[in-house]
């Protein structure tokens, strides 16, 4: 899960649930506010209460002082720098990335990797401030671009059962649902974890999409 810690004016804190005291993963559509898995809610809404807000900034491959900070989000989104996708497990600090940076800051990034014929998302994240503001559409279309580029087939991308959110996101973009790994996530921990919206997270869901 996230554990977030940004730089304001030089110091360091962390981002808190508006819920709880638990530490915040995403914003609220609607009134913006920050919220753990826990207190997020899955229901319709309409066009017109989903409210839009712009920023400026640039997206980019990482630099070497980029994967630095990756590797500083990488722990503190996941605990832990290494992740298990696709039968394959990746130091997502070391792989190819590409950044979205706000006045010079990293308020996103995705890290992808070349599998055979194909390209994998091995990792994508953006701040809650600065989500719903198009910056992972943008991150995953730079990859889409760099899959095309290299003569890739498809991209592929992972979820686990719970994260409706970024099940909804990929299909939005474009990606299909093509497998689904029963239990691989409860097997990777040894355990079934509690997941966003209290959802038990056991299954590994595997979406592509094919490159034009």
């Amino acid at each position: 899960m996230l554990s977030l810690l940004l730089e304001f004016d030089g110091e360091e804190r962390t981002v808190k649930c508006a819920q709880c005291s638990k530490d915040a993963v995403y914003k609220c559509s609607i009134c913006h506010k920050l919220l753990c898995p826990e207190h997020i809610r899955f229901q319709p809404v309409c066009a017109s209460c989903v409210q839009k807000t712009t920023v400026k900034y640039a997206v980019k491959k990482a630099s070497s002082q980029d994967r630095r900070e990756i590797k500083r989000l990488v722990q503190l989104f996941w605990g832990e720098q290494e992740q298990l996708t696709f039968d394959t497990t990746f130091t997502v600090s070391e792989l190819p990335a590409y950044v979205a940076k706000k006045e010079n800051k990293v308020v996103g990034f995705v890290s992808f990797t070349e599998l055979h014929d194909d390209m994998i998302v091995a990792a994508l994240g953006t701040i809650p401030e600065y989500q719903g503001m198009g910056i992972g559409r943008r991150l995953i279309e730079s990859v889409e671009k760099e899959a095309k580029k290299l003569k890739k087939k498809r991209v592929l991308v992972s979820t686990s059962n719970d994260d409706l959110p970024a099940l909804a996101f990929y299909q939005w973009l474009g990606f299909q649902i093509y497998e689904v790994k029963p239990n691989a996530i409860a097997e990777k921990h040894g355990k079934v974890l509690k997941g966003i919206g209290n959802l038990p997270v056991r299954d590994e869901l595997r979406l592509q999409k094919t490159v034009r």
